[in-house]
Parts: structure tokens; sequence; C-alpha cells
């Protein structure tokens, strides 16, 4: 039985609809639909098994799937894409907007679910996205840097910002003076949340972190001092330029602790240990007031993650040193 929508739908200014996808644990992974003039857009989508929760936000919004114009990923990792093409098809008129590495992914998904199931198993990723649809190639619209859409008179903007993946781009919403970051903009979790206001770190999930490239895209993201920041993980974000220096840092932190673990015999063991000192260190100076314990419990499956991450990256012949 699906939860009362006001236990995952969240409703902002300008139109924004947060939509919690349900995927891993609540508040952990959104889905954003953007309502204007009597149409919608939805931006990220969570999995196969987030799309009841999409369409029943688009219901209590008041507009029907036929008036839903835009299906925007991103990227095209799972957690954000996994569920676009099992969505566009309760959606008549929506076309995807994707980036161009990405849109071959979208209409053909056997080498995401290939490389899924290569690193979580074939009962763990039907488990947690269930098989992905493919979308029709007429449907897809490739994206390209500083592209415009105006959509009902409400102008976006889609910037190519490579670093996490190099299929990212991040949208510019000048209604809302907001930026969608997929994950480009890092990771800030509710629970963390003080009386500083909120948290986050940067994800190096892998295979494409490329430290670099991030601060260049960070940096372009500030550049046009956005209000907010609206996060797949998880929801939005004010106070941007503080949390953008912060990220700024921690991404040289975990760089400069990667290449000291770079030779270490049991690598991934150390990035793991590091990986968990930093952040225990930095939201005891943030004001969280979560035991250790219950810190790394949030943020077990990201420090796997971005330790993994981190070894593509360290392991990978052009790396800048």
């Amino acid at each position: 039985m699906m939860p009362a929508p006001d236990r995952f739908l969240q409703r902002h200014a300008d139109g924004i609809h947060v939509i919690d996808t349900g995927f891993h644990r609540p508040r952990f992974d959104a889905s954003y639909l953007v309502v204007e003039a009597g149409r919608g857009a939805f931006v990220d989508t969570g999995t196969n098994y987030s799309v009841p929760r999409l369409l029943e936000a688009l219901a209590v919004a008041g507009l029907r799937p036929a008036q839903v114009d835009w299906v925007i990923a991103t990227h095209v990792h799972l957690d954000h894409a996994g569920g676009v093409g099992l969505l566009m098809r309760h959606l008549p008129e929506a076309r995807l907007l994707v980036h161009p590495r990405g849109a071959k992914h979208l209409i053909d998904p056997s080498h995401l679910m290939d490389s899924a199931r290569a690193v979580y198993g074939d009962e763990e990723v039907m488990r947690s996205y269930g098989e992905v649809v493919g979308v029709d190639a007429q449907r897809v619209v490739s994206t390209h840097d500083g592209m415009t859409l105006d959509w009902v008179g409400r102008r976006l903007q889609f910037l190519d910002t490579p670093g996490h993946a190099r299929h990212h781009h991040c949208v510019w919403d000048t209604r809302s003076r907001g930026f969608f970051t997929g994950d480009t903009f890092g990771l800030s979790y509710r629970e963390f949340d003080s009386a500083k206001g909120p948290w986050l770190l940067p994800t190096t999930t892998p295979v494409q972190f490329e430290p670099e490239a991030l601060r260049a895209s960070v940096q372009r993201l500030l550049a046009f001092d956005p209000q907010w920041m609206y996060l797949t993980h998880f929801g939005l974000v004010g106070d941007v330029q503080r949390l953008g220096r912060d990220l700024l840092e921690q991404i040289d932190e975990i760089v400069a602790l990667g290449r000291a673990a770079a030779h270490e015999n049991q690598r991934h063991t150390r990035l793991k240990e590091d990986l968990s000192r930093v952040y225990l260190r930095r939201v005891r100076e943030h004001g969280c007031l979560l035991d250790d314990a219950a810190v790394l419990e949030l943020l077990e499956m990201d420090i796997e993650l971005n330790a993994q991450g981190l070894a593509c990256w360290l392991d990978r012949p052009q790396r800048h040193h």
C-alpha cells in the first residue's frame, strides 16, 4: 500500500514539488516535478519502483499524464534515471532530455543493466531497480552545453557538468534561481541538518570521478549565485555559497587522502577508514548531534561507493598528480 502523498511529497515555491522516490530509505532519493502554466516536467525519476509515487504526485498537483511535456535525467545512473523508460510509457506527450553521452544508454539500457549486475548481482539489481525499460529514440532530445529551453514561458538552461560522471548536466531554472544538480553538488541528507543548516559531502561513485573537472563544475554553478540547489540526494538546500566552499574543501581533502593511500596493500580498507574519519569530524564541526554509529550507518553505502570511486580514479593512467 502506497503511503499518503503528504508522506512523500513536499511542495515548494515556483511550482517545484519534491518527491521522495522511496529508494533505499526515506529522504534518500528525490525526483522533482516542476509545474508551470498547467504543464509538467520531471527532473530525475528514481527507479522503476518509484513510478507509482511520481504518477500520484502528478495527480496531487492537478495534472494528467498527457500534461507532462518533459522528463529530464541529470545523468543515467540508475538511482536517477532507472525509471525513465517506464515513467514515459505513462506520459504520452513527454519527451526525454538527456546529456548526449547518456542518450544511447536510455534508448538501449542493456549496458546499464550489465554494469549494475556486475557490481551488485542479478538478485540485488532486480530488487533495487527492476528491469530498466528503453525509451523510443524518437522521443529523446540530447542537450548541449549552454542549451536553453523556453518551456511555456519558463527558461531552463543546461550546463555540461562532468566530474561525477561524464554524462552529467545540471539544469538552471531561471524562475526559482536554482539548479537541479543531480550528484554534481554532492549529497545532503536531512538527518545531518543542524542549527547551522544543511551539511553535504561530495560523491565519487565509480567509475568516472575526476576531481579537477568536478571542482570546475561546482565553481561554474556557484558563479550563477543560485538561491537554491535541488539535490537528488536529498531535497532543496539554500546557503549555497557556504555549501559550495565546503564541497570544494572536501574534494581536495579526499583527493589528498586517496593519494596518501594509493599504494597501500589494504587500500580499500584504508580509504573507508579515512573517509569515515573525515565525515565524522566534519559532522561534529557542523553541530550534528547524532552519535558516531548513527552517522556511519547513514553513510555506510556512500563510504563504500566513495572508496571504490577514489580507487577507480587512482588506477586511471591519465589521472593528474
